[in-house]
């Protein structure tokens, strides 16, 4: 295995050029704090700035007493295109020093050679990082980004429109109670042809991959008798799941089946939807921020996902990591923003959110919290994607979507899921 990892870092460092090279920081890391004058570039994802920007405010407030000539541009930045805009920052002479970056995009960037190597001492609850997120930043025993808050998927519902179409304000706990809460609801608000009881949006290959997980399945294991990964989305496991994913896309959502998930909080906003499956966070932005309805504020409520087979579907960890850029002349003050940013008090304003925070000892409160159980509870058992050397965000998550596409075009799950195995197989064995 070792052998074909180094092969992938050489080969991702031609592509990159000099991504890897850069000095320590040059002459200022030895100048007094109050003398350095640089400019400090921060990429944040505009989650930070439409839900805890008091946080952003305040960190940069505390960054400028130590170092008040330093200027701190912190620019937001939007998932749909911010790794293409990354890619080609990184090959030229104006990139961030800070970046965010989702916990499916870190492997990616540590073996291209982007990100520069931190030292857990430096951070708070260092020693109790959420693993999940601790493994995304992690590989042959350094760290290279660091955990900045945690996600797992939870039911996101309309209490009011459950109410009224299925007489509870609860949503039910076992798959069957809800689809049958799900008919009735369909039942009273049948009148909009595009409103879905559950939308579910056919693109969605985490919620996909999550009923893969409920039966069992996975999309790739490692063989260590052979030293390689193999994709595993035709066996009997996977396929149940994914069956059971499309079925319900076909019964409930009435939208736009081949959309992914980006919108599905504003299709709810729009009362379009009685039932969404999202990352908590969502939820109050079905209400709350720029595109968010006002009107639904107390009636969006959380809870565990059913899933198949009486048990609870498992969550997709997800969550966002900060890192150094390894080409950054100011890697030393980086390290100090991202420390203050992700520091025990920071985390006490995530938490106050309802975000969940970086470390198992500030979650422990958020499982008894009843706005953030079914997402802090969700988060031990979740699920996440090969941690292989090829396996890189957009590629494989197109290979995902179009699979889930090609079955809901027609396509039989046999023959979907046979072509996604050999695309994979190529993909996490860096054979492309």
């Amino acid at each position: 295995m070792k052998h074909k990892l180094v092969a992938a870092i050489g080969a991702a460092a031609m592509m990159t050029g000099l991504v890897a090279c850069g000095g320590e920081g040059g002459d200022n890391s030895s100048k007094a704090p109050q003398e350095r004058d640089e400019t400090l570039t921060v990429w944040l994802m505009n989650d930070a700035q439409s839900t805890w920007p008091e946080l952003v405010k305040d960190v940069n407030a505390q960054f400028k007493k130590k170092y008040p000539k330093v200027k701190v541009k912190v620019q937001y930045q939007q998932w749909g295109d911010k790794a293409k805009k990354l890619d080609t920052a990184l090959g030229g002479d104006k990139f961030p020093d800070v970046v965010e970056l989702g916990n499916t995009e870190t492997m990616t960037y540590i073996l291209n050679g982007a990100l520069a190597e931190i030292d857990p001492e430096k951070y708070d609850n260092s020693d109790t990082w959420i693993q999940g997120l601790k493994d995304t930043c992690s590989f042959e025993g350094k760290l290279y980004c660091v955990p900045y808050y945690a996600g797992a998927r939870v039911a996101i519902f309309n209490q009011e429109m459950f109410d009224k179409g299925a007489g509870t304000k609860e949503l039910p706990q076992t798959e069957d109670e809800l689809k049958k809460a799900l008919d009735e609801v369909a039942e009273e608000y049948g009148d909009d042809k595009a409103f879905s009881p559950l939308y579910l949006p056919g693109r969605y290959w985490y919620a996909a991959m999550s009923y893969v997980a409920a039966y069992g399945g996975q999309i790739a294991e490692y063989d260590e008798g052979k030293g390689e990964w193999k994709a595993t989305l035709s066996t009997p496991e996977a396929r149940k799941g994914i069956e059971h994913f499309v079925n319900l896309v076909n019964e409930y959502n009435n939208g736009d089946r081949t959309k992914d998930e980006q919108d599905h909080a504003n299709v709810m906003a729009n009362k379009k939807a009685a039932l969404i499956y999202g990352n908590g966070w969502e939820a109050g932005s079905v209400f709350g921020g720029e595109n968010g309805n006002p009107e639904l504020e107390g009636k969006i409520a959380t809870a565990g996902m059913p899933g198949p087979n009486g048990k609870a579907l498992p969550s997709f960890i997800g969550g966002s990591d900060l890192a150094v850029i390894q080409k950054s002349e100011a890697k030393d003050l980086a390290e100090e923003w991202i420390s203050l940013f992700t520091s025990e008090k920071s985390m006490e304003v995530l938490a106050s959110k309802n975000i969940l925070p970086n470390n198992t000892k500030q979650l422990e409160p958020l499982k008894e919290k009843p706005e953030t159980a079914p997402i802090a509870n969700a988060v031990p058992d979740a699920w996440f994607t090969p941690i292989a050397p090829g396996w890189t965000a957009i590629e494989s998550q197109n290979v995902l979507e179009n699979m889930l596409l090609d079955i809901l075009k027609g396509t039989s799950v046999a023959d979907a899921t046979e072509k996604a195995d050999e695309e994979i197989d190529k993909l996490i064995n860096n054979e492309v």
